[in-house]
C-alpha cells in the first residue's frame, strides 16, 4: 500500500479525504455506514455563535448534474454544540474541523475563541462566503478588504490550525487566496458553492424560498478544478480542493492540479459511504502508477 498520509501546515492526516461542510452532519450520522476513524477527517455542519433557523422552505432543489441549497446555516449555535455534539464526537479517531460562520467580524471571533478551547477539535474551516451584515449583506470573501479584516481578527482569537473556506463568487480567485494567506490562514478550502437560481415552470415562480442558492455536485467540478489549479499556482500555504468529487479519479484531478487534499460534499447524500471508496481508490491508483506517496503526485501538472 502506498503511503496515504499527509501533513497540512501542522494537521496531520492519515489520508487527503475529507468531508465537506453542511454534506456531513456531525459526524455521528454517518457512523451507521462507514468507520469515521478511516477518513483523514471531517468537517462538522456550520456553526454560528447563536441559534439560526435557516431559510424559509422549500431550500433545496436538485438540478441536472447538481443540487440548489438555502439552507441558511441552520443550527444551534457554538454553545450548544460544546455542551451536547462534541461529547459525542471527541473521541473519533480523525480530525474533526468545525466549520465557522457569521455576520460580523465579532460573531466570527467569539466563536472561534469558543472551539480554541475545545481540546480535540484540531482545527476549524472558517467560512467567508458569509453575508457581511455591516456591508450590506456582500459576502466577506468577495472583496479582499473584508477577507483580510475577518481573518486576521479570528487569526488573533484562534491558535490551532485556521482552514479559510473561498467563494467561487468572485472575479479573481488567487487574490483572495492571497489575501487569506497573507492574512494568517494556514491553509485554503475551495470552492463553497456556486450561485445559482431554479424556476418552476409551472408555477412560473422560483423553486427556492431565497430564489437563489448554492450550486453544488458533479456540474461545479470543472470551474473547482480550474480555481485550485489557479490558487496552488500562487500560494505558498496548503489547498484544500472541493466542488463535484464523486469518485477517486475526480479526488485524484484535484491532487494533480495542486491539492494536497480534498473534500467531498454533494456525493455523501448520494452514497454515505463513497468516501471510503475514494480512499481505496486513491490507494489503487498510486500502486498501479508505482507512485509510494500520494504526495508524489501533488501539483504534478
Amino acid at each position: 500500500m502506498a503511503d496515504l498520509s499527509i501533513n497540512i501546515n501542522g494537521l496531520q492526516l492519515k489520508n487527503p479525504v475529507l468531508t465537506a461542510s453542511g454534506t456531513f452532519g456531525y459526524g455521528i450520522e454517518f457512523q451507521d455506514f462507514i468507520d469515521l476513524s478511516a477518513l483523514g477527517g471531517f468537517i462538522v455542519k456550520g456553526t454560528t455563535l447563536k441559534h439560526r433557523e435557516g431559510n424559509p422552505y422549500p431550500r433545496m432543489a436538485e438540478t441536472p448534474s447538481g443540487m440548489l441549497n438555502a439552507v441558511g446555516l441552520q443550527n444551534k449555535g457554538v454553545d450548544y454544540f460544546i455542551e451536547h455534539i462534541y461529547p459525542e464526537i471527541q473521541a473519533i479517531k480523525s480530525n474533526i474541523l468545525v466549520n465557522v460562520s457569521g455576520s460580523t467580524v465579532a460573531d466570527y471571533v467569539m466563536t472561534a475563541e469558543k472551539i480554541n478551547e475545545l481540546e480535540n477539535i484540531p482545527a476549524i474551516e472558517l467560512n467567508i462566503s458569509c453575508p457581511n451584515v455591516k456591508e450590506g449583506g456582500m459576502a466577506f470573501g468577495t472583496s479582499c478588504a473584508s477577507a483580510r479584516e475577518v481573518i486576521k481578527e479570528v487569526r488573533k482569537a484562534y491558535k490551532k490550525h485556521l482552514m479559510v473556506k473561498l467563494s467561487p463568487n468572485v472575479t479573481n480567485i488567487q487574490e483572495i487566496a492571497l489575501t487569506a494567506e497573507e492574512a494568517g490562514a494556514d491553509s485554503v478550502s475551495l470552492i463553497n458553492t456556486l450561485m445559482g437560481m431554479a424556476i418552476d415552470t409551472k408555477s412560473r415562480k422560483p423553486v427556492l424560498s431565497t430564489v437563489t442558492g448554492g450550486l453544488s455536485g458533479p456540474c461545479v467540478k470543472p470551474v473547482a478544478l480550474r480555481m485550485v489549479w489557479q490558487v496552488a499556482k500562487v500560494v505558498k500555504i496548503p489547498v484544500v480542493g472541493l466542488g463535484g468529487i464523486t469518485s477517486a479519479n475526480d479526488a485524484i484531478e484535484f491532487l494533480l492540479a495542486g491539492a494536497s487534499a480534498i473534500q467531498i460534499g454533494t456525493a455523501n447524500f448520494i452514497d454515505p459511504a463513497i468516501t471510503l471508496k475514494v480512499i481505496r481508490g486513491i490507494n489503487e491508483y498510486l500502486d498501479q502508477n508505482g507512485f509510494k506517496s500520494v504526495k508524489d503526485i501533488i501539483g504534478l501538472i
